[in-house]
């Protein structure tokens, strides 16, 4: 299974089996997405081992609502949704949508909102990349939309990705059609951007007795449904166990697979409301831990923790 976005007036002509009970894509609401992000981390830094960096990401995540509010995108996504409906690609394909110099303006924006806020290493970072031209900050993009990481340092790649999200999120609410369930592949891919996702949300709904399982998308934002008892990676069933820290009441565990060996973290609302795919993410790495001595590897990725050099 699969999701396609398709342009609107597509869906209106379509024979109706288009409607689906559960909504398989949901676009990202622009409106305090960051700041939210920006206040759970917050929340849990006080007692976790890594708060410090959480507070830092924090700090990013605040600046990321300012710039997002400062550079409204307007865009016509009309063409280009119509054409990737035609091919059967994500209409913000990461691999093919060409970036306009917006994001690089976001970028600058966001170095200026948190050049107060930093010192030391991360404010040398800052001052450095402010430095680059704009040939070597498109090149940094475009390998860490390869998933080339040795390519960009990985204290970098934060701030980077950070001026990058809000650019493909802004786009991401600008489309104007609706999603449809398909039999496909790569499921695994964001359907709107094709990046990873952080980790999944397993959504409260009243209708639903053990809740709707999205994955959030590690950079324009959107959340795709993924069905429950399936690998979110490989589709398999036969081998998925969940995990958790032993003896704690958490609204996080770890869905692990045998047959790909990979392993993704789920939220879930219904035990603690206020989870933030990203924020909780980033403050359960014990849980990354835990899996990589089991063998597993991360099928999703943080957009404040890239490896790298």
């Amino acid at each position: 299974m699969s999701i396609r976005i398709i342009p609107q007036e597509q869906l209106e002509k379509s024979d109706g089996t288009a409607a689906d009970q559960i909504p398989p894509l949901l676009f990202p609401r622009l409106k305090n997405l960051y700041s939210r992000r920006a206040a759970r981390l917050r929340r849990l830094a006080p007692k976790n081992p890594l708060g410090d960096y959480l507070r830092f990401a924090a700090v990013i995540a605040q600046a990321q609502e300012i710039v997002l509010y400062d550079h409204p995108l307007h865009m016509d996504l009309r063409e280009r949704l119509a054409l990737s409906a035609n091919e059967g690609k994500a209409p913000l394909d990461i691999h093919a949508l060409p970036r306009s110099t917006h994001w690089q303006r976001l970028l600058h924006s966001l170095i200026a909102e948190l050049k107060p806020e930093m010192s030391g290493q991360a404010l040398a970072v800052l001052e450095n990349l402010e430095k680059a031209s704009a040939p070597e900050l498109e090149a940094m993009a475009s390998a860490l939309f390869a998933g080339d990481f040795t390519q960009v340092n990985s204290d970098k790649s934060p701030f980077i990705w950070a001026a990058l999200s809000i650019y493909w999120a802004q786009m991401a609410a600008l489309i104007p059609g609706k999603a449809r369930v398909e039999y496909g592949e790569q499921h695994q891919f964001c359907p709107v951007c094709a990046s990873m996702p952080v980790s999944g949300v397993v959504h409260l709904d009243p209708t639903q007795q053990d809740g709707l399982r999205y994955l959030h998308c590690n950079l324009c934002e959107s959340e795709w449904y993924v069905v429950a008892g399936k690998c979110s990676n490989c589709d398999q069933t036969r081998d998925l166990h969940l995990w958790s820290l032993e003896g704690a009441e958490t609204a996080i565990r770890v869905e692990s697979c045998g047959d790909c060996g990979t392993y993704m973290k789920m939220l879930y609302q219904e035990r603690e409301p206020a989870v933030e795919p990203v924020a909780d993410d980033l403050a359960s790495l014990v849980l990354d831990a835990r899996m990589e001595q089991e063998g597993f590897a991360r099928s999703s990725l943080n957009p404040f923790m890239f490896p790298g050099e």
